[in-house]
């Protein structure tokens, strides 16, 4: 039976390529952690919509433009446990690699460039800051200027990932995956091929309830047969030693349980591809032009 191959793959970037959520690293910075926590907490479970919080949040922090910059920092050093690696990987076996995002556009976009995603495959939330705020009448210090606003979008709503997930694919062929960890990513999944919940870093009981797919460790690794299916894994045991040992840490994550499904035909092929001691799955994968692996991430 086979596994499909996805050839779209959107991640979610707070909580899911990086341990933090950037809102709630800019109410630490201004004093205003647990009660911006609380509201971001509400909206990542479904409980409230995103757009009754989104503004609220920023506008208790009012941060500077130096300090959204700053959670840049904060997504890297925080990295999901292997994000890069997986990244590199599925753009080297032919993936499209996309970051579709509700936190802010400078960092989502430098944090996805790190970890060598095209800047036109991102999406966040674009801020603009009050000109005459914090030393306006030096014009090379402009980083002390305060929020203002932010740029109306779809990714401020809560079921307004969907709608970017379409822009993206646009006429493009291929199936389509997304993963992410909240509620909004789950009502995504309506415009893809495949939605996999992300629990490795905080788990949604909702979204864990009804994601198809579900991861339930820190890393990353089993994305990759879910996107690539067993040839992606095959495949990856002729790269450099440090994707061979991804591969071999993916089948054996997958091994111990660590995918669940709440789609029965789903886990049923699942199963049938990976989990059978040799897989028979005859499966196209698409490496990069020259077929030659990726570098180090």
């Amino acid at each position: 039976m086979r596994w499909p191959h996805y050839e779209h793959v959107f991640f979610d970037c707070d909580s899911t390529l990086t341990a933090v959520e950037g809102i709630d690293v800019l109410a630490e910075s201004a004093g205003k952690g647990q009660r911006v926590a609380v509201l971001t907490q509400a909206a990542m479970d479904g409980q409230v919509e995103l757009e009754d919080v989104y503004e609220k949040r920023l506008r208790a922090v009012r941060p500077t433009q130096q300090q959204v910059l700053d959670i840049r920092r904060s997504y890297k050093r925080h990295i999901v446990e292997d994000a890069a690696r997986v990244v590199t990987a599925l753009q080297g076996l032919g993936h499209k690699v996309y970051i579709i995002s509700g936190g802010l556009a400078e960092p989502v976009e430098e944090f996805g460039i790190y970890l060598g995603i095209p800047r036109e495959r991102i999406r966040a939330v674009g801020l603009t800051y009050n000109e005459l705020s914090g030393r306006w009448w030096e014009k090379t210090a402009n980083d002390d200027r305060r929020y203002l606003a932010h740029a109306d979008s779809a990714l401020t709503v809560s079921d307004g990932k969907a709608q970017i997930v379409r822009e993206l694919l646009g006429q493009q062929r291929g199936r389509s995956l997304l993963v992410g960890d909240g509620y909004s990513d789950l009502r995504a999944g309506e415009a893809v091929n495949l939605f996999v919940g992300y629990g490795g870093v905080v788990t949604r009981p909702r979204v864990q309830a009804e994601a198809p797919a579900y991861i339930t460790c820190q890393s990353l690794a089993p994305l990759l047969p879910l996107a690539g299916g067993p040839a992606a894994l095959r495949l990856l045991r002729s790269w450099p030693m440090h994707y061979q040992t991804l591969s071999t840490k993916a089948l054996y994550l997958i091994h111990t349980g660590v995918v669940t499904f709440n789609d029965e035909h789903l886990q049923s092929r699942f199963r049938a591809a990976f989990l059978d001691p040799e897989p028979t799955t005859r499966e196209t994968i698409h490496p990069r032009p020259d077929g030659s692996p990726p570098g180090n991430p």
